[in-house]
């Protein structure tokens, strides 16, 4: 055997005994997953704000009967380039690659097809939004992420979360990166007593990012088809609701908060 071949072979030797390369990350970035800033709400809000700014921040305070519930697709946000690749990634952070609509975009099912846009109802994605915001965020696994807005509603309701309580909408008044949650359809008139309910119902929650006097600002994903800043009045002392329990908002009917505890807070008396 000349020199050459020694070295050659010498080489192949060394390759396979080499390790192995480390596998791909998952869809869960390192950052998030540790998470390197720990879980806050300035971050929470801030990571809703971007969004919302990268769909061109809408705001949408018209009254239900004047809004547009079915554009012309070519309309939709969220089957525009860029965005609808975007909506594809609410759904695979989201929910980290573990659910079969993990796969959706704005415009595609699970096999990559592009479905009507008449058809985009059974696809909605405002539950992918904030389970994306609150996983890059940093909840961890302490977050119930879930397709549908009721999953995480119900936990917090029953305790099954550690970072979410269910708070009736008259007493407490929600803060920048706690949720407000309504039910839609046959669930429209779900109150809190209500909660937990035995099985899932259609709804919405929104992220607070800011309070102001008589006034929160909420972004939610899937409002008009894109991620949209809806303006909600409260009561002197804070709250989406009436004493009775009647919301304030007459186009929306919010009947929970859920008050998100971050790291900070979790571990405080303030808590509890």
């Amino acid at each position: 055997m000349t020199r050459a071949a020694i070295v050659l072979a010498l080489l192949a030797l060394a390759a396979c005994a080499a390790p192995a390369p480390p596998p791909l990350p998952g869809p869960v970035p390192p950052f998030a997953a540790k998470p390197y800033a720990g879980f806050n709400r300035a971050d929470t809000v801030a990571i809703a704000l971007r969004e919302w700014r990268l769909f061109g921040s809408k705001v949408d305070d018209a009254p239900v009967q004047e809004r547009n519930f079915d554009p012309p697709a070519a309309d939709k946000p969220e089957r525009q380039p860029g965005l609808w690749q975007r909506i594809g990634e609410y759904w695979w952070i989201g929910l980290a690659g573990a659910a079969p609509e993990a796969a959706w975009t704005g415009k595609h099912d699970a096999d990559g097809r592009v479905f009507p846009a008449a058809e985009d109802g059974r696809y909605a994605w405002s539950a992918a939004f904030i389970s994306y915001v609150m996983r890059v965020a940093g909840a961890g696994e302490r977050f119930p992420y879930s397709p549908n807005h009721a999953t995480y509603v119900n936990a917090a309701a029953s305790g099954a979360s550690s970072i979410l309580k269910a708070e009736a909408p008259e007493r407490y008044p929600p803060r920048a990166g706690d949720l407000i949650c309504l039910g839609r359809g046959r669930a429209r008139t779900l109150r809190f007593v209500d909660l937990p309910t035995a099985d899932l119902w259609p709804g919405h929650c929104a992220l607070v990012t800011d309070v102001q006097p008589g006034m929160l600002a909420t972004i939610g994903g899937n409002v008009d088809d894109s991620v949209t800043m809806i303006h909600v009045p409260i009561s002197e002392t804070g709250t989406v609701a009436r004493d009775d329990g009647t919301p304030l908002d007459a186009r929306y009917p919010w009947f929970v908060v859920l008050r998100v505890l971050y790291d900070a807070e979790a571990v405080s008396p303030e808590a509890d």
